[in-house]
């Protein structure tokens, strides 16, 4: 084989070898975990620091669909999520209830308890009431196969949030199309965050859920963004289930502490959630809220997240899923599916929030997206 191929292999073998660690319930890997070669990239740390600033801009304009159908009358949407304790899920949820009424649509949101169980019941009980089309809020669509392939064979349109790893319609499975940010532009700006931050010298600890097929493609992205400076070093990797956080993060935060009580200066989590759990643990250890350890959540932007960024609590900045304006854009997509259209193909910005650019509010979202749907619907 050739030399650069096989090299090329390797760090592929790699890569996957480092995506299944931690898989089973609640586990964490690490210390050791570093790039050889000198500390420092200064490369890297340069290309990272013009993104940061790009990512931090609040003045971008509207640049989604400024064009589509009308809006379709008397439709019913089912609302399956994964848990409405998950911020984004629930974010979401609001914004579809929000779009809906514009519309004159009625909506159900049924929680699926963030149980595999839960979920395929949720799923099961949505079909039975025969809505318009579905969304799968937050999880695996593989997990619930059976029911996607009986809402398939119903002709229930189906768009997912967050549901597989990339935006856009799938076809295995079957959905019209999955609204989320760019994995690999959140995954690669959080790690640039740190990385510019830092100076290229971070002792980080990765806090996701290996459940979630999205949420684990997004920490093996962050990883694999950490390792492009040497002078970053991957403390742990806390696998903590989204419905389990609650009582592990706290343990695990407080391990951690123990484990590492001078050297962890970063985290990146999946998710805010974690850092709401981990505060009490940090602020029992001593550890000031402005950090360090410095925090930034990859994901997802709910208000509890933006409160602790803006306040200094336990969280330096988050990259925000726009959760309204993808609520809107879910009654959007469905809308083109009634109507025989194909998907808007919208994809949101990655942007990144810090008390230094918030000014002080709970939530982001691309400007102006109410007026553009509004006028796209004729509403």
């Amino acid at each position: 084989m050739h030399r650069d191929r096989a090299i090329s292999l390797t760090a592929v073998v790699l890569l996957a070898a480092t995506a299944l660690v931690g898989c089973e319930r609640g586990s964490s890997a690490g210390p050791g975990e570093s790039t050889a070669g000198p500390s420092g990239c200064p490369a890297t740390l340069a290309g990272a620091k013009a993104a940061v600033k790009r990512a931090e801009r609040t003045d971008v304009p509207w640049n989604g669909p400024t064009s589509g159908p009308t809006a379709v009358r008397g439709k019913t949407i089912a609302y399956v999520a994964q848990t409405m304790t998950n911020p984004g899920v629930a974010g979401v949820a609001q914004g579809v209830r929000e779009a809906a009424k514009v519309m004159g649509w009625k909506v159900r949101v049924i929680d699926g308890g963030g149980t595999p169980v839960g979920i395929q019941a949720a799923l099961s009980e949505a079909i039975t009431l025969e809505p318009s089309g579905i969304v799968i809020g937050g999880f695996d669509p593989r997990a619930t196969a059976r029911q996607v392939a009986q809402a398939n064979a119903a002709g229930i349109p189906l768009v997912g949030w967050h549901a597989v790893g990339s935006p856009g319609p799938s076809k295995r499975p079957e959905l019209f199309t999955n609204i989320t940010t760019e994995v690999e532009e959140v995954a690669g700006v959080s790690a640039d965050w740190v990385i510019a931050r830092s100076d290229g010298h971070a002792r980080v600890v990765v806090f996701t859920d290996d459940s979630i097929p999205f949420a684990r493609k997004k920490a093996a992205l962050i990883r694999r963004g950490l390792a492009r400076c040497p002078g970053v070093r991957l403390l742990a990797y806390a696998n903590i289930p989204i419905p389990d956080a609650g009582s592990r993060t706290p343990q695990e935060v407080s391990s951690l502490l123990s484990r590492f009580p001078t050297t962890w200066d970063y985290s990146i989590a999946i998710n805010d959630l974690y850092f709401a759990d981990a505060a009490p643990a940090l602020r029992a250890a001593g550890k000031r809220g402005t950090g360090p350890p410095f925090n930034i959540g990859a994901g997802d932007g709910d208000p509890s997240a933006f409160q602790r960024v803006n306040s200094g609590q336990y969280q330096a900045a988050t990259v925000p899923e726009p959760l309204s304006q993808q609520g809107w854009q879910v009654i959007d997509e469905f809308n083109r599916a009634f109507s025989g259209r194909a998907p808007s193909g919208y994809v949101a910005p990655v942007h990144i929030v810090t008390a230094a650019n918030s000014g002080g509010a709970t939530s982001w979202n691309p400007p102006g997206y109410r007026r553009a749907y509004r006028k796209i619907w004729g509403e």
